[in-house]
């Protein structure tokens, strides 16, 4: 029987992470979909703050991702707008509260600890290896992307802090350019 040693340690620290957001989750009536939820909205940018893009997001179905706002709503953690330019798009950010349960809970301190016990070069080397399983799994599947906008081949940078999505042909503000995107296509290798 051959080994996935890789899954099998994925799975396992993937395991140990929600343990402890649940256990930290807990004394706010929050499961670990919850926080995956905030961090979400957290991230993404005016293309992607939408229940659509939470769905997608999270590989969820629309009436999982609908329940999973409606406890955030309740809990006072996000709040839900009509979109200015379109009424049947529904935009959900975080709140006030919902940015700081997120700040205290995520990443878990069993991650912060971890990091600490580890090397920048480690760190920095994990990642990169982490977000090129990502990408491959993604494509693999079919999924998006969702990447930090910076990192798309619609990206335009027009100046020193000017920059405009290639897409939707909409300027975009500096902290926009860092946020995720569900419109987002790698940008080819340089």
């Amino acid at each position: 029987m051959q080994r996935h040693q890789g899954y099998e340690l994925l799975e396992r620290i993937g395991s140990l992470l929600r343990a402890e957001l649940r256990k930290s989750g807990a004394e706010y009536g929050l499961q670990p979909a919850h926080l995956q939820a905030l961090g979400f909205f957290a991230q993404a940018n005016r293309y992607s703050n939408t229940p659509a893009a939470l769905t997608e997001y999270l590989g969820v179905t629309k009436g999982t991702a609908s329940q999973t706002l409606l406890v955030l709503e309740n809990l006072g953690l996000v709040k839900k707008t009509e979109d200015i330019c379109d009424r049947r798009v529904v935009r959900v950010e975080l709140t006030r509260r919902g940015r700081s349960i997120l700040a205290a809970l995520a990443p878990p301190e069993l991650w912060g600890a971890t990091c600490a016990k580890l090397g920048k070069r480690d760190l920095d080397d994990l990642a990169g290896r982490l977000e090129q399983v990502l990408r491959v799994m993604q494509q693999v599947n079919g999924t998006r992307t969702f990447g930090v906008c910076r990192t798309c081949r619609h990206f335009l940078s027009e100046g020193a802090s000017k920059f405009r999505c290639g897409l939707t042909r909409e300027p975009l503000k500096a902290e926009e350019s860092l946020k995720i995107c569900r419109e987002h296509e790698a940008a080819p290798a340089a």
